[in-house]
């Protein structure tokens, strides 16, 4: 059984019938996490020869924007551990990267931070080493799977503190706290919360590549994966949300005319332009893959714009989708208004869409972008 078929499965069985539960009460979806750990498809993307199924940037989005069809909750968990094993498996030690290939570990990252904010390349947390120990004093603002992951990819200042490094940190460490729960408008079950660190000791051989390199490593890996898989849960929302809308105006009769909703043009061009968008958004993440992948001239450029306009397309989409189901769509058995109000978290998700926009309109006029 391949992985399509594999996530095909898990998604009817597991994912969409837990979605609303997960939504309203906050959940994070285990039931989704061990079903996906049992077909193998945590270890997706981590070398054959550990035990991983050897698959790459675009089979990871494949999976991330089938699973957010029926829940971006559980399709950003997936996104940031798949984001976190890039790093790993370029960076981590040997028995963790089995851990991952044989899916007995899932990851995340923890990047944001309170004082930097959306600014993720920005550290502000510190990294000590005294003896052979590093002490992690931190206060991140929004971590994925925070104490329900195994481990996190981890950046503080570098030791001198004249750049970033990456650590690997278990998650269960004496002296890593949560603050509180997260209890917000959507994505509501990715569990995503700050972590505070005080004096958090790990060893010396935690840290991931090179002292006060970690900026490079967030610019080679973390931005193009995390990119490119955070719209592919934007694209797969807009998909699902389509797919509901399409449905609920297909089946709701005005009895009394014997016709449907699909038979009003305003609905229909509501629609045709909303699947426009969403087709257009999964286009440029198909480009932005082959743009990586082949390691085109323009790769950079299309990193920093697929976030921003498959977050657009998200809202605009889901938008559509309100309007044209009614009130039919406020009630939350339809899955209509949770998706609505899942889109509303990709463009302030970091980097924000208003960041990649000055990004982006400093790379085509020649600034540099740091």
């Amino acid at each position: 059984m391949d992985y399509v078929e594999q996530i095909n499965r898990i998604c009817q069985d597991v994912i969409e019938p837990n979605s609303l539960r997960i939504d309203e009460d906050s959940l994070f979806p285990r039931e989704a996490i061990n079903a996906l750990k049992q077909k193998r498809l945590l270890g997706l993307i981590s070398d054959e020869r550990l035990g991983g199924r050897g698959q790459g940037l675009h089979v990871a989005a494949d999976v991330v924007s089938r699973i957010a069809r029926d829940c971006p909750s559980t399709a950003m968990v997936v996104c940031m551990h798949y984001c976190a094993t890039a790093v790993l498996e370029a960076q981590g030690n040997i028995d963790v990267r089995k851990a991952i290939a044989t899916d007995q570990h899932l990851s995340t990252l923890a990047f944001s931070e309170a004082g930097s904010r959306s600014h993720f390349w920005a550290p502000l947390s510190t990294a000590e080493r005294i003896h052979d120990t590093i002490h992690l004093n931190a206060k991140k603002s929004w971590v994925t799977s925070a104490f329900e992951a195994d481990s996190y990819v981890w950046s503080s200042q570098s030791l001198d503190q004249t750049g970033s490094t990456l650590w690997f940190v278990e998650s269960g460490l004496q002296g890593l706290s949560q603050p509180g729960k997260f209890d917000g408008l959507g994505l509501r079950g990715n569990a995503s919360t700050p972590v505070v660190a005080q004096n958090v000791m790990i060893p010396v051989d935690c840290q991931l590549g090179e002292d006060g390199k970690g900026f490079d490593t967030m610019m080679a890996i973390v931005l193009p994966w995390f990119s490119v898989l955070s719209s592919a849960c934007s694209v797969g929302l807009c998909n699902g949300i389509l797919e509901r809308a399409i449905g609920h105006v297909v089946a709701t009769k005005h009895a009394h005319l014997s016709t449907s909703l699909a038979d009003l043009p305003t609905i229909r061009a509501y629609l045709a332009r909303a699947k426009i968008q969403a087709d257009a958004a999964s286009a440029l993440l198909q480009d932005t893959i082959a743009a990586v992948q082949s390691e085109r001239a323009d790769t950079m450029l299309r990193v920093l714009e697929v976030k921003a306009a498959t977050s657009e397309a998200a809202l605009s989409v889901s938008e559509t989708a309100m309007r044209v189901c009614g009130g039919a769509a406020f009630r939350k058995e339809a899955g209509i208004e949770r998706l609505f109000r899942d889109a509303h978290a990709a463009y302030v998700m970091s980097p924000t869409s208003d960041v990649l926009y000055d990004f982006i309109g400093k790379a085509i006029t020649g600034l540099p972008l740091f």
